[in-house]
């Protein structure tokens, strides 16, 4: 009668939304200050003033027919040429707004992306660990996910690993940095060995090898951390972004997919994008948000909140006994369960109404993620629990 693979889709919910759900119970039954929920990563931090103004200007002064009406279906063709020059200004690359397509956030980015580079066959590469919603897309797409697993002492990619994972069928290596959920920014030398192989591989099999770049957390790094952008260093790159993370608009659903003006045949590979999109239902992102988005490029959200919450968190944990990977980007803090099982340790936090994901399904059992896009307050006020957690286990 239906497709049961969607019917399992739609009853198991992601642990990330489990707990989530679970949370607000809790908050309903005993107040949600004494709740301290760690689970979602939804930005904390207000947008920027320029937003508000621009939403208001816009709903105030534009033409409500032009402002709620449908745009190009790839997206208004001024915002796609205003982010192309923005991003030429800032990495040197030569892009326009035939290289653009609007889309409904970085998830819609990925789905059209892995959509329009997907035959029979084909299997994309990611990096444990990584955001548990890879999987649903790639399997969507009609490919096979490979996970290859990271350095386990700081989560960089292993080369050799990665090497080892590459084959005939590898269509496209999905990468995310920072990284969800670890927080790590991939550093310039492992980009470059990283895309040496990629080249090597290229050569080998006789077929593109593609870069998909998942980039929301750009602009969320610390202490002078750069990202490297892809598009520099291999010419087969797509880069998916949202501004979800940097405007702190996640509920807004805008983003957009770049695809390199170097790529092999990047206007065949644009074209299989729209087609993609069009055939996923993916046209005309919210007109609205559109236009705020043109009127807020370089913009960015108070990043020294989150930045203030990681140090706060990461010295607290790491005093109790904790080892914790220290986050040069993102929002989320990755902490070594303190015992083997993961999903035990997360229940066992409950007991002191701390919600931590466990990391099994981010392809990395033992660990747990904490998002610390919460108030400072709620951090201050969770300690005393964290360091309970840890004297139970003896620490």
């Amino acid at each position: 009668m239906v497709s049961e693979k969607m019917v399992k889709l739609g009853t198991n919910r992601s642990v990330i939304r489990d707990l989530f759900e679970y949370g607000n119970q809790r908050k309903a039954e005993i107040g949600a200050d004494k709740v301290f929920d760690f689970s979602l990563g939804n930005p904390s931090v207000p947008a920027p003033p320029a937003v508000r103004e621009a939403a208001l200007d816009l709903l105030q002064n534009e033409d409500e027919l032009l402002l709620h009406g449908y745009t190009s279906a790839q997206g208004d063709a001024g915002l796609r040429e205003k982010i192309a020059a923005y991003i030429n200004g800032q990495h040197g690359v030569h892009l326009t707004a035939d290289n653009l397509y609007i889309t409904v956030g970085a998830a819609a980015s990925l789905t059209i992306s892995l959509k329009a580079l997907t035959e029979e066959g084909d299997e994309f590469i990611t990096f444990a660990p990584f955001f548990p919603e890879y999987r649903v897309f790639v399997e969507n797409a009609g490919a096979s996910l490979v996970v290859a697993d990271s350095d386990p002492e700081d989560f960089q990619i292993d080369c050799g690993v990665f090497e080892k994972a590459v084959t005939a069928h590898t269509k496209g290596v999905i990468l995310n940095s920072p990284n969800n959920p670890s927080g790590v920014v991939i550093t310039e030398d492992r980009i470059r060995e990283l895309c040496g192989i990629l080249e090597k591989k290229q050569r080998e099999y006789g077929h593109p090898i593609f870069l998909i770049s998942d980039e929301p957390y750009r602009e969320l790094v610390y202490d002078g951390v750069k990202v490297p952008y892809l598009m520099n260093y291999y010419d087969n790159t797509i880069v998916c972004y949202s501004y979800s993370k940097s405007l702190s608009l996640p509920g807004e659903r805008i983003g957009y997919i770049a695809v390199s003006e170097k790529a092999a045949e990047w206007k065949k590979i644009y074209a299989a994008v729209c087609g993609a999109g069009r055939s996923l239902g993916y046209v005309c992102a919210p007109s609205l948000f559109q236009q705020v988005v043109a009127r807020c490029i370089g913009q960015t959200s108070d990043v020294s909140i989150y930045k203030k919450n990681r140090d706060l968190l990461y010295n607290a944990l790491t005093e109790y006994g904790y080892r914790c990977i220290r986050p040069d980007g993102a929002f989320y803090l990755f902490v070594e369960a303190l015992e083997k099982d993961a999903n035990a340790f997360s229940a066992k936090a409950r007991e002191y109404e701390l919600l931590l994901v466990p990391a099994d399904s981010f392809g990395t059992p033992g660990f747990v993620r904490i998002s610390y896009c919460v108030s400072t307050e709620q951090i201050e006020r969770s300690l005393p629990a964290f360091r309970a957690l840890a004297e139970a286990y003896g620490k």
